[in-house]
Formats: C-alpha cells, sequence, structure tokens
C-alpha cells in the first residue's frame, strides 16, 4: 500500500505533519479528515516512488530490519505503552522517528491495521517478512494477557540476547575466513602471475628444472590455460550442492552428515539446542502455552533431525505424554537438556530450566568456538608457511643451479 507524506491542520489549529497509509490520495485524505486533519499538502514519498518498480520484482528489498534495531524498536513500544501512550500514539511515534524509509512505512501500515480494529498480532502478521510467528505469538499472548508492555520488555531482551549470541558465532567465525579467502589471494596471484614469469627465464636457459619447480609450472600452466573450466566446474559443483539441499532426501543427508561430523556436529547442536531452550523459555513466560510454543519455536531448529525430534513431542505432548521422554527417545539431543526438560516438567518450572540450559549451552558454544578458533589460527599459519617454503623452494632451487653453472 502507498504511503502518502502529508502536513495539514489539526483540529485545534497546530500544524503537523506525518505520514499515511492508503490506496490513493482521495483515501488518504479521506482517513486524514476523519483524524480531524485537514491536508494543506499531501503527496506520495519520493522515496515510495523511486522503489516502486524494485519493490515490483523484489518484494522484501529494503523492507528487513536488523535484529538490534527491531529489538530497539520493540523495547521503545513497550516503554510508550508503560507510560501510557495510546498503541495507535505511540506507533506514529516509532514510524515518524524512523530514519530508514522501509521502517516508516512498516510501522504506519501496522498502525494503520490496528486504527481500524486488527489487534496488534494481527497487524504484525501482515509483514511476515519482518516479524516472525515467535515474534507476533509473543505479542498475541501478551495481548490475551492484558501484558502486553512487560511481553515486549522480554522479547526485546530476547531479541538483544540472540542477536548477540549470532554476533559472537560470527565474529569467531570471521577471522578463519579471512585468512583462508587472503591465503587464496596470495597464493592465486603468486601462482598466476609470478611463476610464469620466472619460468619463461627457466626455459631461455635450457636448464633441468628440480621436481618441485616442474611441479609449480606445471600447476601453474594447468589454471592459466584452464581457468574458464575450472570457474565452470566450480559453479556446477555450487550449483548441485544447492539442487540437492533444495530437496528434502539432499537436505536430510547434509542434516545426518553434519551431526557426524567431529568436533562440529556437538557444536552444532549445542547452538541449536541453545536457541531452542531460550526460545521456548521465552514464549512459555511470556504466557504462550507449550503446544502453541513448540509449533512456533519449531523454526528455530535448522537441523532436520532436531526437528523430526520437536514434531514428535509436540504430538506426545497433544497424547498426554512428557516431552523429555519423547526428545530422548529420538537420541539426537544432548542428555543434559532432556534430564533438565524432565526436571522441569516434574517440578512445574520448566521455564526456569530451559533458561539454565540455555545459559550453559550458550557458554559451551562461546568456548567451543574460541577454542576452534584458536586451533585453526596455527593450523593455518602453517599450512601456509608450508605453500609459501614450496613455492620458495621450487623458485630458488633452480636459481642456485645456474649460479652455480655460470661460476
Amino acid at each position: 500500500m502507498p504511503v502518502f507524506a502529508y502536513r495539514g491542520l489539526a483540529a485545534n489549529g497546530r500544524s503537523v505533519a506525518g505520514s499515511i497509509d492508503a490506496d490513493n490520495a482521495r483515501n488518504a485524505r479521506g482517513k486524514l479528515r476523519e483524524l480531524g486533519i485537514f491536508p494543506t499538502d499531501l503527496g506520495e514519498e519520493a522515496a515510495e516512488i523511486r522503489k516502486r518498480s524494485l519493490n515490483d520484482l523484489m518484494p522484501t528489498l529494503g523492507r528487513r530490519i536488523p535484529a538490534t534495531e527491531l529489538a530497539l524498536l520493540t523495547r521503545q513500544l513497550g516503554t510508550l505503552l508503560g507510560a501510557g501512550v495510546q498503541l495507535t500514539e505511540a506507533l506514529a511515534v516509532l514510524g515518524d522517528q524512523a530514519a530508514r524509509p522501509a521502517v516508516k512505512k512498516i510501522f504506519s501500515q501496522v498502525r494503520e491495521a490496528v486504527r481500524e480494529g486488527s489487534s496488534l498480532a494481527d497487524a504484525l502478521a501482515g509483514h511476515p517478512e519482518i516479524f516472525s510467528d515467535l515474534y507476533v505469538g509473543m505479542v498475541r499472548a501478551g495481548e490475551t494477557a492484558g501484558a502486553l508492555e512487560a511481553v515486549l520488555d522480554r522479547l526485546a531482551e530476547f531479541s538483544e540476547r540472540q542477536a548477540e549470541f549470532v554476533a559472537k558465532v560470527r565474529g569467531a567465525l570471521t577471522y578463519p575466513l579471512i585468512m583462508m579467502c587472503l591465503a587464496a589471494g596470495i597464493m592465486g596471484f603468486l601462482v598466476v602471475y609470478v611463476v610464469p614469469q620466472i619460468s619463461t627465464i627457466f626455459e631461455q636457459q635450457h636448464a633441468a628444472l628440480p621436481t618441485m619447480t616442474r611441479l609449480l609450472i606445471a600447476v601453474s600452466n594447468f589454471l592459466i590455460n584452464y581457468w574458464i573450466e575450472l570457474v565452470l566446474l566450480v559453479v556446477a559443483i555450487i550449483a548441485g550442492i544447492v539442487a540437492g539441499l533444495s530437496s528434502a532426501r539432499g537436505r536430510r543427508l547434509y542434516d545426518k552428515w553434519l551431526l557426524r561430523v567431529p568436533y562440529i556436529g556437538p557444536t552444532v547442536v549445542r547452538i541449536i539446542c541453545a536457541r531452542f531452550a531460550r526460545t521456548l523459555a521465552t514464549l512459555l513466560i511470556s504466557g504462550v502455552q507449550l503446544l502453541p510454543a513448540l509449533t512456533a519455536v519449531r523454526r528455530v531448529v535448522t537441523n532436520g533431525l532436531l526437528a523430526d525430534a520437536v514434531d514428535e513431542s509436540r504430538e506426545s505432548i497433544r497424547e498426554g505424554h512428557g516431552m523429555g521422554q519423547t526428545l530422548a527417545r529420538a537420541g539426537v539431543f544432548p542428555p543434559l537438556l532432556i534430564e533438565m526438560i524432565k526436571v522441569g516438567e516434574r517440578s512445574g518450572e520448566l521455564e526456569r530450566m530451559l533458561e539454565r540450559v540455555a545459559d550453559n549451552y550458550e557458554g559451551e558454544v562461546e568456548t567451543s568456538l574460541r577454542q576452534m578458533t584458536t586451533i585453526i589460527e596455527p593450523v593455518m599459519t602453517i599450512m601456509m608457511g608450508a605453500v609459501i617454503l614450496f613455492m620458495m623452494l621450487a623458485v630458488l632451487l633452480p636459481i642456485m643451479q645456474l649460479n652455480q653453472l655460470v661460476q
């Protein structure tokens, strides 16, 4: 729906300005008059016009909000509601103060939906690319329980912790990836540009080259002569992997393989368990019932084997069985999580047990990633040193032979 920027006069004679959603300019003027605003200037926002053609091709382009920004907006909304501000006015404040046009438009549309009689959860559900089922479910639970402000604060805290956790994971993996790309770039430059020039000198001398030098020159010639074929091969391999992962069978094989990889598999399980426990605990504390909570939390379980175990536990709970018992039968969740869930079910403190196990796994993941980075750094340094030593010897040995012949 287009967004119109307006200037006008309120009922008390004060000048006002803002934005409003409407199908066209006529409907926009009608909505403003219903609000007691007499528009003196009305026009579709320029940013909206510029993005119209791109948004038709890519509907979600520019509409995603970073997790940290969404957490801040959620906390601000909770603060405004806690201060006694009406929901529509609070949404208007968030929309007006937003610097990004996408954020302004989203909150304007949510405000209009609420003003027309929708609940906040239903209005947010109209933007699934921004507000997940988890987010909408918690807001709906807060509205039902009459504790929307508290739920928004809890949701903001949850989003901040999740964003911090993801940032730690990415930060731990950034350095090794940069080192790998840098090493590949340097080696490619040496093999493709430097080695051919040196090999020309050797060929002019008609000298017998060492095996290492001949191997290096052969690799260099192969990369130069067949780089197009190699690029096409890499593209074909990547396309094959993507196509395989897009199928149910291929994804299932990948999920099984990933869990069996030493060190990486257990780390992936800890990451998923941490997100599962933290998300489920937050939903339960916010007043969401266990079955709807498991339906929402299933989306954060990215491994198919673990997701199937969550689905089975939901069906088992519907039949009257315990969640811990069902997860234990799946054989993919670690014993600590199973035992903590069983203790929480018996004691009636499932939320607190889940929060404890989430804290534990988040700490273990941070430690594992730190250890992984500590191991990868020297290993990559040794590998780069070995490759550089090989190339130096491959270049220096024939040079030393030439010097001996000259003498």
